[in-house]
């Protein structure tokens, strides 16, 4: 039987979540991301900011200059995660297999639930109207035969719209005249590249699928399928355990010269990983460190033969690797493990994060611990699980920076 695929996407979800929250912001240009006198990026905005030209991942400093009487506010994850939540309930009772690329994004497998195009149009009509009597947000919905069908469709009539492509016929007349960045997995580096040997639009693309093929080898295959609106792909249900890796990282508002902060800042990354694998009981068999520096120049250092499943061991060896790199101000840093495998043994939990590993390993946490509560004056008992939280972290390594003695 012929898939039946619903994709649903959310309309400026953080910022229409603000504005439903707090209806004085509702009309406004809201920017939801860093303030503008920070580093960092737009993370969403409104439709009303996206008029000055405003979009996301866009520097915050050019979003200012944009819009410098928009609003500006820090994103809540713990509210958002708890109202995707709510939306991923209402999706799953549609479908028989449910696909999240993020918070607000998803793919609903309808095949054998809805059974025809007719009844998934229901399914879609009925996903929008209680996505806004239920929660009060808006969304957009694309009802097709293939996943890229379905993206496609539901960014046709955004926002708040509806769109459906039944037939690969109906995909190929749609996209033929579009540019090459209207496909699935074409950004700015691939239009480029195509883009130099006279490829600008679909059609050129699928005139000239040979050399688009030897330019781009298997994406290029790939595109050339997607241009004839071929694409079997299925809707994969995504699970944490399913990673392949688990990393954390965090950016300074001031470039950092400071190696003892930077090592101060990796265990509480290391602690927020393990945390993280512990809940899904795994554990990595690799460690990896990654740095940015002032001049924007971006660092990866891995050991792929560390077997990891405690915070101080993560810690230990990031630091390691830091030791041998360059000494130069530092913007970014992050760590993380790789090679995940499950330890269905061992569940960690912020309550026993100290218990991960051996004696050894639980008392070198503690004592690192310890000693970073006396360094800048902070009490991690009882409260080491607030560090989890985006913001917070944030804010106690913003503190660590202006305070280290």
């Amino acid at each position: 039987m012929e898939q039946i695929i619903i994709h649903v996407d959310m309309d400026a979800f953080y910022a229409s979540v603000e504005m439903r929250d707090d209806p004085s912001l509702r009309g406004k240009p809201l920017i939801i991301g860093a303030m503008p006198n920070e580093r960092g990026v737009v993370a969403t905005c409104s439709y009303e900011a996206r008029k000055y030209g405003v979009h996301s991942a866009m520097n915050i400093k050019e979003a200012y200059r944009l819009c410098p009487n928009g609003i500006y506010m820090r994103p809540n994850f713990e509210k958002y995660k708890a109202v995707s939540a709510q939306l991923h309930e209402i999706w799953g009772e549609y479908a028989a297999e449910l696909e999240s690329v993020a918070l607000d994004e998803a793919y609903l497998d309808v095949t054998e639930t809805a059974g025809s195009f007719e009844k998934a149009r229901e399914f879609a009509y009925a996903i929008k109207r209680r996505t806004q009597s239920e929660l009060g947000l808006s969304c957009s919905v694309g009802l097709a035969y293939s996943k890229t069908a379905a993206k496609t469709a539901s960014e046709e009539k955004k926002p708040d719209g509806y769109f459906e492509i039944l037939t690969a016929q109906s995909f190929v007349e749609l996209m033929t005249d579009r540019d090459v960045r209207a496909l699935y997995t074409v950004g700015a580096r691939t239009a480029e590249k195509l883009g130099n040997i006279g490829i600008h639009t679909v059609r050129n693309l699928r005139d000239r699928q040979k050399d688009v093929i030897k330019l781009l080898g298997k994406h290029g295959e790939m595109l050339v399928q997607m241009a004839y609106g071929a694409d079997n792909r299925k809707v994969t249900p995504r699970r944490p355990e399913d990673a392949r890796s688990i990393s954390r990282e965090i950016t300074f508002q001031e470039d950092v010269s400071d190696y003892g902060l930077l090592n101060d800042v990796l265990l509480l990354l290391a602690i927020c990983v393990m945390e993280r694998a512990g809940r899904y009981g795994l554990h990595g068999n690799g460690v990896v460190l990654k740095l940015t520096y002032s001049d924007m120049k971006s660092i990866t250092r891995s050991n792929g033969s560390v077997s990891c499943d405690s915070a101080y061991t993560l810690y230990h060896e990031a630091v390691r690797l830091l030791s041998a790199l360059p000494k130069k101000s530092v913007r970014l840093i992050g760590a993380g493990i790789y090679d995940l495998s499950g330890n269905e043994n061992r569940q960690l939990s912020f309550d026993d994060i100290t218990e991960a590993g051996n004696a050894v390993c639980e008392q070198s946490l503690a004592k690192a611990l310890g000693e970073i509560g006396v360094r800048y004056n902070l009490d991690f008992a009882g409260n080491l699980e607030k560090i989890y939280r985006s913001d917070i972290l944030h804010k106690t390594v913003e503190y660590m920076r202006k305070h280290r003695k």
